[in-house]
């Protein structure tokens, strides 16, 4: 029944060292979202409603964390182009009436070889703009894993790049990690 679970310490800067992040997505309702403020001892619950807010000060949203699910969207293929030399489909996927969404519409660049999403523009409600999100990833084993995203609020002319290092793959994590008890302990 649940889908994707994600668990983020912060290790640096020194400032955010301490703070951590659970994720756990559901197929049957919102998302859990909860965030450890040490510097507070405040476990805080992200709510479906604050789903837009910038998460730790940076130009992504709680909701650029979460995984689109198929049955919230409406998609429609409208196009190929090339990206970075590589050959993609254009897909656009436009959130339904009863979703709660910052945006009008995604249009995604997605690997017509290895359907993996290379590039993203994010429109406001206005239609307009908002973000543009770039992908890059690392071939480890079979896996394509996410290791680069690099977001621009086209509308601040501000952006955030997030880079993820010393990834490890099928290392056998216990399912009971992802469980907000562990948010206020730093991994060994």
């Amino acid at each position: 029944d649940d889908g994707e679970k994600q668990i983020i310490w912060f290790l640096s800067p020194a400032d955010d060292k301490g703070i951590s992040f659970l994720k756990i997505e559901h197929d049957d309702r919102d998302d859990e979202m909860r965030i450890w403020l040490p510097s507070f001892k405040k476990l805080r619950r992200i709510s479906a409603k604050k789903r837009s807010d910038s998460f730790m000060g940076s130009d992504m949203s709680y909701e650029d964390l979460s995984s689109r699910q198929l049955d919230e969207n409406t998609y429609t293929l409208i196009g190929q182009e090339v990206y970075d030399s590589i050959s993609c489909h254009l897909l656009e996927s436009i959130p339904k009436e009863h979703i709660r969404s910052a945006y009008s519409r995604h249009i995604t660049w997605v690997d017509t070889n290895l359907l993996i999403p290379l590039k993203e523009e994010s429109y406001d409600k206005s239609g307009i703009i908002l973000k543009e999100k770039h992908f890059a990833y690392v071939k480890m084993d079979t896996y394509q894993i996410l290791r680069e995203i690099q977001v621009t609020n086209v509308q601040k002319n501000h952006s955030t790049h997030l880079k993820f290092e010393n990834i490890e793959i099928d290392t056998g994590v216990k399912d009971d990690l992802f469980h907000e008890r562990h948010l206020k302990r730093l991994p060994k």
